[in-house]
């Protein structure tokens, strides 16, 4: 296994590991996922076969559930092995020492703040865990857990395209991933905003389907304009996200 020095590492535990590929190497915040010439990563991602650590010529990772019920769950022993291995590769002698973390309704709503604090350069980076089936066996969750996310209040399939979302949103906080190094900051929800929804935004032409820019964005006057994008702020978010405000 080839390492990389990277500010921060995420260690994804999937059956699925092929999903990431592609969203890994386009856009511009796989520029967080390269290696530059130093061999230096921004946010070393290290995908995770689980049936690599499932016994058998199956590699069987799922039975059905105790108590009956539809569909299957992953079985915690696969799980723990694959959490220990990378725990080992990690040199990680405290169990506590990087968070292991698993997409559930139950979870903690993930939000820029949260995506701040794993973006912060002090991070060690994280475990997450990719969920499928009906669940995961509860023993596992209580041995290995530390935290669990939520991405929303919908149920997915399993926990690859919140880990993407996680990725991504952590990512663009990386210094350099965005073109212009201030773009970060004019998000919705960033604290230099005070946590608001971000203003309306216009290009090119001046006039489209008779609806022209508003005045002030034509006007130069820097001052005018920052009043103009901090009353569009508190007005958006009244309308739109009242409980932020």
């Amino acid at each position: 296994m080839k390492h990389y020095t990277a500010s921060m590492r995420f260690d994804i535990i999937t059956l699925f590991p092929e999903l990431f590929e592609p969203f890994l190497r386009v856009g511009i915040t796989r520029r967080a996922f390269e290696a530059n010439a130093d061999g230096h990563k921004m946010v070393d991602v290290r995908l995770v076969q689980l049936r690599d650590y499932a016994p058998g010529n199956y590699r069987r990772v799922d039975d059905r559930p105790f108590g009956g019920g539809p569909g299957m769950l992953m079985m915690a022993q696969p799980l723990a092995d694959c959490v220990d291995a990378v725990r080992a590769d990690r040199g990680d002698t405290n169990s506590k020492a990087v968070p292991v973390i698993l997409f559930s309704p139950i979870g903690q709503r993930f939000d820029h703040a949260l995506a701040a604090r794993m973006a912060d350069a002090s991070s060690k980076g994280v475990i997450l865990i990719c969920g499928r089936y009906e669940g995961i066996d509860q023993r596992f969750i209580d041995a290995y857990v530390t935290q669990q996310i939520s991405i929303g209040d919908f149920v997915l399939s399993g926990g690859e395209v919140a880990a993407m979302a996680v990725l991504d949103a952590v990512a663009r906080l990386q210094q350099g991933v965005l073109g212009d190094t201030q773009s970060h900051i004019q998000d919705s929800f960033n604290p230099a905003l005070d946590g608001l929804l971000d203003c309306p935004h216009y290009t090119a032409p001046q006039e489209w389907r008779g609806v022209a820019v508003p005045p002030v964005l034509l006007s130069g006057n820097h001052a005018h304009i920052e009043r103009w994008r901090s009353e569009q702020r508190r007005a958006v978010t009244a309308a739109h996200r009242p409980d932020l405000l």
